[in-house]
């Protein structure tokens, strides 16, 4: 059995904290969230760019363009088999530096967290 599919074919309707939760997810793994600084840093960028950027293995890193370009934050785009990736809401780089400028004043409270380090708990 493989991993399941990282989209769906249709939208799924969810009430807007559950949305901002998930634009939080996606910015939440510390590779893609890497993957979109690389991008802001270069304005755009092949995936064997990108794959030397981060130093994380080409399927992760496909997975992670899936999910940054699913979600609307990067775009793809191709000519012949070249695929180049680049940020599409300008946005995104205010967003990282007001996070950056929130950790700069509470870094000890967050790097101590572990409740971030557990498994979620089933909400059902």
């Amino acid at each position: 059995m493989g991993r399941p599919r990282i989209v769906t074919a249709e939208p799924i309707a969810l009430p807007e904290h559950e949305l901002l939760a998930r634009v939080f997810r996606t910015l939440g793994d510390a590779t893609r969230l890497r993957l979109l600084e690389a991008l802001l840093a270069l304005g755009e960028a092949t995936q064997s760019e990108l794959l030397a950027y981060v130093e994380v293995a080409q399927p992760r890193v496909s997975e992670h363009l899936g999910c940054l370009t699913w979600c609307g934050l990067i775009a793809a785009d191709r000519q012949g088999r070249t695929v180049t990736y680049r940020v599409v809401d300008p946005r995104a780089e205010t967003f990282i530096a007001l996070a950056r400028d929130f950790l700069h004043t509470n870094d000890a409270a967050v790097g101590s967290c572990t409740v971030l380090d557990r498994e979620p708990a089933n909400e059902s």
